[in-house]
């Protein structure tokens, strides 16, 4: 979206972004300010806590994602903001005016997450803190590993999301942040998820195809933002019954923000999950 000059150690910086802000936060580089994900009561605001902890405790609201407060953001006086390219290509050059802007496109933090992550690093002068990052990922990634051993080697994991109070579903394909994990980790997926498609996820599945979300376990991504009610209404579906998952009884519901917050302080929570219900099932 243009050039910008970045100064050499950015110290108030907005984000906007759900995954920029983990980002920074995991590189020790705590944001003025940041967007909302599309959540109208602001006192539930970044709801992401439940990965992020009090790490976001302190950070101002700019507004959500889509319909960011520019005024507040100058009331806030950044000297550098990073943003998601579709949230505010519409306002980028009234940004720019504000403070630089380093604007990352969609492909860039959703299927090229780990790129985008050492983006983010040079851009805050972190590159240090980056390695030490992906040492601690990349050890992570080797003792889970480790852990897993063989027992999933001849089972499929299902990733899915709901919505549409449980008449819609979608799921991950393998190019999406969560299937990149799992693909480092050797973990097999169904194969109507073992594919790469734009964005990372399958359109929108109805109740009746309910079969392509089908595996011998089934991670559903969930938040107390209505998810937990379709979850609800979905188990009540004839058709799901009838999936292998269900059957052998290893469906789970795991924090959707977590696993689509593509950034390596939401992979350690996802790893969490995956030891909780994969190495050391309930």
């Amino acid at each position: 979206m243009g050039e910008t000059c970045i100064p050499n150690n950015p110290k108030r910086v907005i984000t906007v972004s759900r995954t920029l802000l983990s980002n920074a936060l995991a590189l020790g580089v705590k944001p003025i300010g940041s967007s909302v994900w599309g959540i109208e009561e602001l006192r539930t605001f970044l709801s992401d806590k439940s990965f992020l902890g009090d790490k976001v405790e302190e950070i101002a609201s700019v507004g959500q994602l889509f319909n960011i407060n520019l005024e507040k953001i100058l009331q806030l006086e950044p000297d550098l903001i990073l943003a998601w390219e579709p949230a505010v290509e519409a306002v980028y050059p009234l940004l720019s005016q504000i403070a630089p802007t380093v604007a990352f496109s969609f492909d860039d933090l959703v299927e090229n997450w780990k790129e985008a992550f050492t983006i983010t690093a040079k851009v805050l002068n972190r590159e240090a803190e980056a390695q030490q990052v992906w040492n601690h990922y990349n050890q992570q990634i080797k003792d889970l590993k480790a852990a897993i051993g063989n027992r999933y080697k001849d089972k499929t994991i299902s990733v899915a999301g709901i919505y549409d109070n449980g008449r819609r579903a979608y799921t991950y394909a393998k190019n999406s942040f969560i299937g990149s994990i799992f693909e480092e980790l050797d973990l097999q997926r169904p194969p109507a998820q073992n594919i790469s498609i734009d964005g990372g996820s399958i359109e929108a599945i109805s109740e009746e195809r309910l079969e392509l979300l089908d595996g011998d376990i089934l991670f559903i991504l969930a938040s107390e933002f209505g998810h937990t009610e379709a979850y609800k209404s979905l188990k009540q579906k004839p058709l799901w019954k009838k999936l292998n998952a269900v059957q052998n009884g290893r469906v789970y519901l795991v924090d959707i923000f977590a696993w689509t917050t593509e950034s390596p302080l939401a992979a350690d929570a996802v790893f969490d999950n995956l030891y909780k219900y994969l190495v050391n099932p309930p």
